[in-house]
């Protein structure tokens, strides 16, 4: 039972060395229709015509539709590609197919003709069965498991598989999006499904009514950039970046610490990091840290302030020669 993902299945295609089956599931419906429809790809444009079938299985309700489509698909595939190397044919709705609902002696000849189709599929057609629910249980699906190859739709591995999602979803809705945009959301939630689907349905309420949809769109509803290392400001202020230690500072406030918990990040930098990299500067620099600590809880001024004043003067340390930093 090979198993391979969406990514390489696309490479396969980009390759034109598909297998003879595919299934295809997963709750991802649109994830699903898109990579389906990619196959026909394999076949040059001018020759789609003659190699590329479409039939749907939820048509296939009663035993003698059932019967019928199964003879449309065992012809579809043992026809011989024109002046092409291999044809592509596609089962929408193929839970219908693998598992019908009523059963007859129609349905039950038609799946013996299934059957022999499956276990001896065309070396020269690609057959994608593209299935929603189904009862992994039944006999045809097991077959269908064991012979061909399954695709788990909605699972994403990388950033491009990311922007390839949202670009896929927008389409869907009928709107435009600009690239930078799709960067731009991919970037920040990266491969994460649950995230993207949430973030763009903002994204498409807050730009209702618009043609397109613009990177300046995507940071409106993101909010403020992402604070990817919860340890980039102490190890900014380690290296005497001052200016990025003030950034990383207002990223973490931003995210939403508590700036209790930063100025225990910077004891933390005083106590273990200075005595090496900088022993002049770690009586001032403790001084620096109590006052801070103490404003804090007298409320004598704005956190924001208070740490951005304590992190520039951690920063303007003199360093330790000897120590490589």
């Amino acid at each position: 039972m090979p198993v391979a993902t969406p990514s390489a299945v696309r490479q396969q295609i980009r390759a034109g060395s598909t297998d003879p089956l595919y299934l295809l599931l997963g709750e991802d419906e649109v994830e699903k229709s898109a990579l389906a429809a990619e196959f026909a790809e394999v076949v040059d444009e001018g020759l789609r015509a003659f190699n590329v079938e479409r039939l749907q299985a939820g048509e296939m309700t009663t035993g003698d539709k059932l019967a019928s489509g199964v003879a449309a698909l065992v012809s579809a595939a043992r026809t011989l590609p024109m002046m092409a190397p291999r044809r592509v044919v596609t089962v929408a709705q193929a839970e219908w197919l693998l598992a019908p609902k009523r059963e007859s002696e129609a349905a039950t000849r038609a799946l013996e003709v299934l059957e022999a189709l499956l276990r001896a599929p065309e070396p020269q057609t690609t057959i994608v069965f593209v299935a929603g629910a189904i009862d992994k249980r039944g006999r045809m699906y097991k077959l269908l498991a064991k012979q061909a190859t399954l695709v788990e739709c909605g699972a994403l591995e990388d950033q491009a598989d990311a922007e390839r999602w949202i670009c896929a979803r927008v389409a869907a809705s009928g709107i435009e999006i600009d690239q930078a945009a799709v960067r731009r959301l991919a970037e920040h939630v990266g491969p994460d499904v649950k995230r993207l689907r949430g973030d763009l349905d903002r994204l498409f309420l807050y730009a209702m009514g618009q043609p397109r949809i613009s990177v300046d769109d995507v940071r409106e509803i993101l909010g403020p950039e992402a604070l990817k290392d919860d340890w980039a400001m102490t190890n900014a202020i380690e290296a005497g970046h001052g200016g990025e230690a003030v950034r990383q500072l207002a990223l973490m406030l931003d995210a939403g610490a508590p700036p209790e918990k930063i100025l225990g990040q910077l004891g933390w930098l005083v106590r273990t990091k200075f005595p090496a990299v900088a022993p002049a500067d770690l009586g001032a620099a403790v001084a620096a840290l109590f006052r801070t600590d103490l404003d804090l809880k007298r409320s004598a001024g704005e956190p924001r302030i208070l740490l951005e004043r304590l992190v520039v003067e951690l920063c303007a340390r003199k360093p330790n020669r000897s120590v490589r930093l």
